[in-house]
């Protein structure tokens, strides 16, 4: 076994390119997508002590957006 093997299997969802923008939200916020939501899911279900996770400027998306469609890309 791989010591970075993770401890439950990936899932897919569909969410579109606002999935981009969402990347550099969670990065700035000095995290990642996924804890984002499991953070989100725990909230959702009531878990106790869940609470939301803290969000970021507006401009930060708008900036990540616009570079993004500068690039003509989704990265």
């Amino acid at each position: 076994m791989s010591p970075n093997q993770p401890k439950t299997p990936p899932r897919q969802i569909r969410i579109g390119d606002t999935w981009y923008d969402f990347d550099a939200a969670a990065k700035a916020m000095g995290t990642e997508r996924a804890a984002v939501i499991r953070e989100l899911i725990d909230w959702y279900i009531r878990e106790p002590g869940a609470k939301l996770p803290s969000r970021p400027e507006r401009a930060v998306v708008e900036l990540a957006r616009t570079q993004r469609e500068a690039k003509g890309d989704r990265s």
